[in-house]
This record gives C-alpha cells, sequence and structure tokens, in this order.
C-alpha cells in the first residue's frame, strides 16, 4: 500500500469514527478482522464481535473526532499516526497515537491501537464516568 492509498482509506474510515454510526465503522473491516486497543489488550476476532464492541464504544463516546496526522506505509498496510479530541463531561481530552492497519481487498483485516490512555481515563473519572 502506498501513502496516497492509505491516505485514502484514512479519509474515509476516520470520519467514521466520529456520530455513532458503528455499522458504517464495521463495514470498512473484513469478516475475519483482528483488532486490539488498549481497553481490549487480547484482541478482538471476527466482524460480528467487533460490531458488539465498537457499538458500546461509539455510544460512549458519540463527539471524538479522529484526524491523521501522518502515515507509514508498510507491506500489506500502513501505520498511522493519528489524534483524538475527545470530550468527556466538561474536559476536552486530546490523545496521539499510532494504529498498525493492514489491507486486503480493501477492508481492513488486521487492526492494532496504541497510545497512552491515562489521561482519558483520569478524566472520566473526574466526570464519574467508568
Amino acid at each position: 500500500m502506498d501513502r496516497a492509498e492509505a491516505l485514502a482509506l484514512c479519509s474515509r474510515w476516520l470520519p467514521l469514527w466520529t456520530g455513532n454510526r458503528p455499522d458504517e465503522l464495521v463495514a470498512i473491516y473484513a469478516p475475519d478482522v483482528f483488532y486490539r486497543d488498549p481497553a481490549r489488550p487480547e484482541g478482538i476476532r471476527g466482524k460480528p464481535a467487533l460490531r458488539a464492541y465498537l457499538g458500546r464504544l461509539l455510544a460512549a463516546f458519540p463527539d471524538w473526532v479522529w484526524s491523521a496526522q501522518d502515515v507509514f506505509p508498510i507491506e500489506g498496510g500502513f501505520v498511522l499516526r493519528w489524534q483524538a479530541r475527545i470530550p468527556v463531561g466538561a474536559a476536552l481530552v486530546e490523545e496521539t497515537g499510532l494504529d498498525l492497519v493492514l489491507v486486503q481487498g480493501g477492508l481492513v483485516v488486521h487492526n492494532e491501537v496504541y497510545f497512552d490512555r491515562s489521561a482519558l481515563l483520569a478524566a472520566m473519572a473526574r466526570a464519574g464516568r467508568t
């Protein structure tokens, strides 16, 4: 995957994380997807399990906004450096992180999300959210 292809995928994919549209978001993923983030370090396998997780996650954070800062093409996909702006109560948490994204046939087959979520967890605790 080259840089232009990675950026094109990000321009379709990242906006789907905003607005609580889990069905649209999960459509970007392959049926046998593997997904991992800091809240699910064991990972999630398969589109139905990912849909269930994303449904809960997007409902909890409907107004967060994700943007690509840079992409680094690798064989079969790319590494994405991103920024997220996450409203939590009266606070706005800004996070940066990396995703490892592998793509086959235009669909994401493997997605690992890495970031330090300590600021997000602290803001959630202050807002009474767990």
